[in-house]
């Protein structure tokens, strides 16, 4: 059977301010509703990608900026990292490590994030 990760709540302080930072990190706004005073549901997608994010109100009791390492597959660390600072996102130098390149981002709550291009030699693993 399969199972597939398709939504990660990420807990967030100013749901107005979150969705400008996700959208102008490149990330689609899938959808914006708000159901009732106590509910808001924003969700969104990051490029490519089948799993999405959602931000809002009333849907987490996780405190806000506690997600560490939320983590992404990118295909070129270099031109993501150009990519996210030409966006205007503060982005970290590139992290070379031996099981992939890293560049890391944090949302406007402290969420983090790590972007990894693998390995060449992960294309051939498994």
């Amino acid at each position: 059977m399969d199972m597939k990760l398709e939504l990660v709540a990420v807990p967030v302080t100013d749901v107005d301010r979150a969705k400008e930072f996700y959208v102008r990190a490149g990330f689609n706004a899938d959808h914006d509703h708000t159901v009732s005073e106590e509910v808001r549901f924003v969700q969104l997608t990051p490029p490519g990608s089948a799993c999405s994010i959602a931000i809002g109100k009333g849907l987490t009791t996780m405190t806000p900026g506690s997600l560490d390492n939320l983590q992404m597959v990118v295909a070129d660390a270099d031109a993501i990292r150009a990519d996210l600072a030409g966006r205007g996102i503060d982005v970290s130098a590139i992290d070379d490590q031996p099981w992939g390149r890293f560049v890391y981002f944090a949302d406007p709550d402290g969420n983090r994030w790590a972007l990894q291009q693998l390995p060449d030699w992960s294309a051939n693993a498994g």
